[in-house]
C-alpha cells in the first residue's frame, strides 16, 4: 500500500500569527478607564482631548516598548506564513527566546509585505500553499509569550530588491503618522473652544478616520475605504488575539500579574470604603469630591461600562493593526486593459468644448445683471443663484469622478498619449475649477439675498474643499500619477474642518446676519436663538429686547460643566 499522505497542519487563523506585547490589555484597559471616566458624551468638553491623548501616549507606549525591547531596535516587517512541508526540514530553527521577553516587533505583520507569493495567499485563505521556496519564507510571529517557530531565513536577492513593491513593503516611519496623529488631536481638541454640536460630531468622525490612517501609516492594498474605517474592523479580531497566551506565559509571570492585580484590587477596596466615609464626615470634602468625580447611579454605570469596552476594544484594534498591519499597496499596479487615445479623447474633448460653452453663458450672465436675467430666465439674480448651485456642485464632483477614471485606464506609452491626456485632462478641469467658483459665487449671492445659515456655509466649506481637490487633481496630471490623490483629498478635507472650526462657523453666521440687518434687512432672532453660545460675543451689536430675546434660551440650555466637560465657549457665557 502506498503511505498515507503528509499530513498538513490547520492555517492558523491570521490573529493567532500577530505577536502580542505583554503590556496590550494593560494598556487598553487604561484607554478605557480613562476614556469612560472623563468622556462627556452629551456634549464638547475638555474630556475629549484627554481621552484622545491617552490613547496617543498608550499607543506609543506599547508600540516603543515593543521596538526597544527588539535585539539591534529592528523595525522590518516580516512575512507570516504557514511553513510548507516541502521546505519546513530545510528550514532552520530559530531558538526560542525566554518566556519573558518582548515580541520581535510591534510591526511584524501576517500579510505579504515583502513579496506578493503564492503561499501568503494560500496562508491567508487556508488552503494549501503552493510555489514556495525558502527565500519566499520568512519569521513565523508567534505569542509575545511563546516560542517562535521555525523560519526560513530571507534570501539575498530579496534583501537586495529594490522594485515599487519592496518599497511599498518597507515599515511606515513616524513621519507617516505624525500628521494623521496631530490632525485627529485638534479636532478633538476643537470640543475644549467650541460649543457647537453639530460641528464637534464632525469633528470626532473626522478625529477617527484619522486615528485609522494613522495607525495604518501608509495605505494598504485593501483601498481607502477599509483604511479609514480599519481601526473598528480590526477590533473584532483584536479582542481574542489580545486575550491569547495565557496558558502559555509561566508560573512566575502569573504570579507577578497576580500580585500586581491584587494589590490595584486591595487599592480599589480601600477607596471605596474610606472616600464616602470621608465625604460623609466633612460637607468641604465632599463637595471636593462631586466635582471631580462623575456621580455614580445605574445609568452612569452602565454607561460607564459601555465606554470602557468600547473605548478597550478600539485600543486593541489599533494595538493589533501596529503589531500586524496589512500589506501596503505597491505604486506600480496599472489594469490590464488600458483605453487607447482613440476611445477616450472625444468623450473628454466633447466635455471640455460642452464646459466651455456654459461658462460663455456663465459670463454674461454675470455681467448682464440682474435685468438680463429677468429677461431671459424670468427670475430675480438671487433666484438665479439659487436654482443652480446644486446642479453645478454635481458637475464639478462627477467631473473629478471622470478625470480620475481616465488617468487609471488611460494607455500612456508613448510621449503623444502623454502629452494629449496632460493637455484635455488638465483643460477639463481648470473648465471645471471655473465651475466650482461659478457654484461659490452663487452661494454667496444667495445668502446675501437671503440670510446666513449653518447649513449654508457648511455647503460653501464643502464647496471649497472641491476645488482644492481640483487643484490637487491638477497635479496629479502633470505627473500623470495619481494614486495619492485620495489619500490627498482626506488630508485637506481634515484641513478645511480645522479651518472651518478656527473661523467659528456660527459667531460667523450671526455677525454676516447682524451686518445685513444693519443694512435694514431682516433679522431672524428665532434661528439665532437655536444656535450655540459660541455667537454671543456678536451680540453686543444689537439693542434691546433683541438681544435679550436671543440670549435668553442660549443661557437656558447652560448647566453646571464638571471639569471634564468643561468649554471654553459655555465658560465664556456663564
Amino acid at each position: 500500500m502506498p503511505p498515507p499522505p503528509p499530513r498538513i497542519p490547520p492555517v492558523p487563523k491570521r490573529w493567532q500569527r500577530v505577536a502580542r506585547p505583554a503590556s496590550v490589555l494593560p494598556a487598553a484597559a487604561a484607554v478605557g478607564a480613562i476614556g469612560a471616566t472623563v468622556l462627556p458624551l452629551d456634549r464638547p468638553g475638555i474630556g475629549w482631548l484627554l481621552t484622545g491623548t491617552a490613547i496617543v501616549g498608550a499607543l506609543y507606549a506599547v508600540d516603543h516598548r515593543a521596538r526597544s525591547r527588539t535585539p539591534g531596535g529592528s523595525t522590518t516587517e516580516s512575512v507570516a506564513v504557514e511553513n510548507n512541508p516541502v521546505t519546513a526540514n530545510s528550514a532552520t530553527t530559530e531558538s526560542a527566546p525566554p518566556s519573558g521577553a518582548a515580541p520581535a516587533s510591534t510591526s511584524a505583520v501576517v500579510d505579504a509585505v515583502t513579496a506578493p507569493t503564492n503561499s501568503v495567499a494560500a496562508s491567508d485563505s487556508g488552503t494549501k500553499p503552493v510555489n514556495t521556496t525558502e527565500s519566499d519564507t520568512a519569521i513565523e510571529v508567534g505569542d509575545a509569550s511563546g516560542p517562535l517557530t521555525k523560519q526560513s531565513t530571507l534570501s539575498s536577492s530579496a534583501d537586495q530588491d529594490t522594485s515599487p513593491e519592496r518599497a511599498a513593503a518597507q515599515p511606515p516611519t513616524a513621519r507617516d503618522r505624525v500628521w494623521w496623529a496631530a490632525a485627529a488631536l485638534v479636532l478633538l481638541g476643537v470640543g475644549t473652544f467650541r460649543a457647537a454640536g453639530w460641528l464637534f460630531v464632525l469633528c470626532v468622525l473626522a478625529a477617527c478616520v484619522a486615528g485609522s490612517l494613522a495607525v495604518l501609516g501608509r495605505r494598504t492594498g485593501r483601498g481607502l475605504v477599509h483604511d479609514m474605517v480599519a481601526v473598528p474592523l480590526a477590533s473584532f479580531s483584536a479582542v481574542p488575539w489580545a486575550f491569547s497566551g495565557f496558558r502559555e506565559v509561566r508560573s512566575a509571570q502569573v504570579s507577578k500579574v497576580r500580585r500586581y492585580g491584587v494589590s490595584v484590587a486591595v487599592t480599589a477596596a480601600l477607596l471605596v470604603v474610606f472616600v464616602p466615609l470621608l465625604g460623609g464626615a466633612d460637607a468641604t470634602f465632599a463637595e471636593l469630591l462631586s466635582g471631580l468625580v462623575p456621580t455614580v447611579d445605574a445609568a452612569a454605570a452602565w454607561q460607564w461600562i459601555l465606554l470602557f469596552a468600547v473605548l478597550g476594544a478600539g485600543a486593541l484594534g489599533a494595538l493589533y493593526l501596529l503589531a500586524g498591519p496589512p500589506a501596503h499597496a505597491a505604486e506600480s499596479t496599472r489594469p490590464l486593459r488600458l483605453w487607447a487615445r482613440s476611445e477616450w479623447v472625444l468623450p473628454v474633448g466633447a466635455l471640455t468644448v460642452l464646459f466651455a460653452v456654459f461658462l460663455g453663458a456663465q459670463f454674461v450672465a454675470l455681467f448682464g445683471g440682474d435685468d438680463y436675467v429677468q429677461r431671459t430666465a424670468g427670475l430675480t439674480y438671487a433666484e438665479y443663484a439659487r436654482s443652480g448651485f446644486w446642479q453645478l456642485s454635481a458637475v464639478s464632483i462627477l467631473t473629478l469622478a471622470v478625470i480620475l477614471a481616465v488617468l487609471h485606464w488611460s494607455a500612456q506609452d508613448s510621449a503623444a498619449d502623454r502629452r494629449w491626456l496632460r493637455l484635455l485632462l488638465s483643460a477639463v478641469s481648470v473648465l471645471a475649477l471655473v465651475i466650482v467658483c461659478s457654484a461659490l459665487a452663487r452661494m454667496w449671492t444667495y445668502q446675501q439675498a437671503y440670510g446666513f445659515t449653518v447649513l449654508r456655509v457648511l455647503v460653501t466649506v464643502c464647496e471649497l474643499w472641491v476645488g482644492l481637490v481640483y487643484v490637487l487633481v491638477l497635479v496629479a496630471i502633470a505627473r500623470l500619477h495619481w494614486t495619492w490623490v485620495p489619500r490627498a483629498a482626506v488630508g485637506t478635507a481634515l484641513t478645511t474642518l480645522i479651518a472651518l472650526a478656527l473661523l467659528n462657523p456660527e459667531l460667523l453666521v450671526a455677525e454676516r446676519n447682524i451686518d445685513r440687518w444693519e443694512t435694514n434687512e431682516r433679522l431672524d432672532t428665532t434661528y439665532l436663538s437655536t444656535l450655540s453660545p459660541d455667537i454671543l460675543p456678536a451680540l453686543h451689536r444689537l439693542p434691546e429686547p433683541l438681544r435679550t430675546h436671543i440670549e435668553t434660551p442660549i443661557h437656558a440650555d447652560l448647566d453646571a460643566d464638571p471639569w471634564w466637560s468643561w468649554n471654553l465657549s459655555r465658560s465664556s457665557a456663564r
